[in-house]
């Protein structure tokens, strides 16, 4: 399965386990649940690890434990649901998460310019969408008026 991240198309690397399928020998994403039980295990296997969050699932329950993930997926069970655009700010700008950031599920072509000013710089989008017609969107919008993560000073005081 391929993904877009950093704006091209590439392979998934990632495999996201379920909360009771056993740990392969390569990267895998693991629920906050799981994390939560399995926490000092999860920590010794030795392969790159990521943890899946859900919209509502608590982020500062979470924040010491950043240091142990490559990458952070928000899960969008809605594309409807804005709660993950908040989750991926946070994570970029109030606790420093420099890792991968992967929107995941059911998010929609029109949503992928923003989540990536929000911070998210992978998409994994639910059921088989063409990716080569979603990349266009990364690049719809020329001008960005507002701060975000991307861009950290607004249109009207940046230098002329």
């Amino acid at each position: 399965m391929e993904i877009i991240k950093d704006g091209q198309i590439v392979a998934n690397d990632w495999r996201h386990l379920s909360d009771d399928e056993a740990v392969p020998e390569q990267a895998v994403t693991v629920s906050l649940s799981r994390w939560r039980n399995e926490k000092d295990r999860q920590t010794t296997f030795g392969i790159p690890l990521g943890l899946r969050l859900n919209s509502d699932d608590p982020l500062e329950e979470i924040v010491d434990d950043l240091k142990h993930f490559s990458i952070v997926v928000l899960e969008f069970r809605q594309f409807t649901d804005g709660r993950s655009f908040s989750l991926a700010r946070l994570l970029r700008e109030r606790y420093g998460f420099d890792g991968e950031i992967r929107a995941r599920g059911d998010f929609i072509r029109d949503q992928m310019f923003f989540l990536t000013r929000v911070g998210v710089n992978a998409f994994e989008p639910k059921d088989a969408q063409n990716l080569q017609d979603m990349l266009p969107a990364l690049k719809e919008f020329t001008v960005k008026y507002q701060a975000a993560v991307d861009v950290k000073v607004p249109l009207r005081r940046r230098p002329t």
